[in-house]
């Protein structure tokens, strides 16, 4: 088990309601999206690493679940934990909240690859995602 940490926090405007007067699917996927950064930098892999190391993480695998409507008004926030470490993969899952009702409206589960922007390949995660993921782990997962 890994320790969870907040990644994204906001409100929802009206200009992200759909026709049926709830928050349209591409708003979860952007707040997720701006969540997964957030998180991704956590771990050491901020844009400024990315860029100038000729790096990036793109999704390869994703599964959402809508567990309850957002409407507009509503306050909202994300907690994301890390499942696991791969040679070149981070498994992750993000929940999204009702900020004012701590119930939770929705979650994702991701798998990203890091890779090589120049020979489109995945690449082995770096040594600081490694040191940074152990440090998440929490006390009954690293005492076995």
């Amino acid at each position: 088990m890994y320790r969870t940490m907040e990644t994204y926090r906001g409100f929802v405007y009206p200009s992200s309601i759909d026709h049926v007067g709830h928050m349209n699917v591409a708003s979860y996927t952007q707040r997720f999206d701006e969540a997964t950064w957030h998180f991704l930098a956590r771990l050491g892999l901020t844009p400024s690493h990315l860029r100038t190391s000729g790096r990036s993480a793109v999704a390869a695998d994703q599964k959402t679940r809508y567990k309850r409507e957002v409407l507009s008004g509503t306050l909202l926030h994300v907690v994301s934990e890390l499942r696991e470490l791969g040679r070149s993969s981070i498994h992750f899952t993000h929940r999204m909240y009702d900020s004012e009702t701590g119930e939770e409206v929705a979650s994702t589960e991701l798998v990203g690859v890091y890779f090589d922007t120049a020979s489109r390949k995945s690449v082995e995660l770096p040594d600081i995602v490694r040191e940074r993921g152990a440090a998440l782990q929490s006390e009954s997962a690293a005492r076995g």
